[in-house]
């Protein structure tokens, strides 16, 4: 998967070819401006912890969604303002840890 503005990758998703192309010295101006070839179909892909986590999650329950929609929709379900913005801040730690490579 890449961006589709700059071509790049996310972190923590990469192919085998991809480190090897840029582990891989330049050799002269050969290839220079070429794209990298394809990815052999035995290349490895590499997840980062958080897409490893992400993809060991469980399926949604569209169920249990629904009754929370409906219950918000009714003014049945509680909202705590204070929690929410706690969890926003753990998050936002979360994803600057994680960016800062740790």
């Amino acid at each position: 998967m890449t961006d589709p503005i700059s071509g790049a990758r996310p972190p923590g998703l990469e192919n085998a070819a991809t480190r090897r192309a840029q582990e891989a010295p330049a050799k002269g101006s050969e290839g220079a401006g070429k794209a990298p070839a394809t990815p052999a179909p035995d290349d490895e892909l590499i997840l980062s912890d958080a897409s490893q986590r992400a993809m060991a999650a469980p399926e949604v329950d569209r169920a249990k969604v629904d009754a929370i929609k409906q219950a918000l929709a009714e003014g049945r379900y509680p909202v705590d303002p204070k929690r929410i913005a706690e969890n926003f801040v753990a998050l936002e730690r979360m994803i600057g840890n994680s960016e800062d490579g740790g």
